[in-house]
């Protein structure tokens, strides 16, 4: 498949100990509107020392389902239920 961000894959992206360890699916995504800073989070609240700095790539070889997100844009984010669920996109200020 082939990578269909604008961004880098070698781009900074945040996620988290329960994604990296494949303890939880990716259920939340943002486009941090500040930094432009992609972040893939299982949804549960974390603690700062639960984060983890790795590539675009790394997470959409992990999941190939963000890819649906690839057009969003900063200042939003989207989430679902299950892996399997579509995502709903919002804007973050809501």
């Amino acid at each position: 498949m082939n990578f269909p961000f604008h961004n880098a894959p070698n781009t900074a992206t945040l996620t988290c100990v329960h994604v990296l360890d494949g303890e939880k699916p990716i259920l939340y995504a943002s486009h941090d509107e500040e930094d432009g800073m992609w972040q893939f989070l299982c949804g549960a609240a974390h603690d700062t020392e639960e984060a983890r700095i790795v590539s675009l790539a790394f997470v959409f070889e992990h999941d190939n389902t963000i890819g649906l997100l690839s057009d969003m844009p900063c200042g939003y984010y989207a989430e679902r239920k299950s892996q399997n669920e579509e995502w709903m996109i919002y804007p973050s200020n809501d």
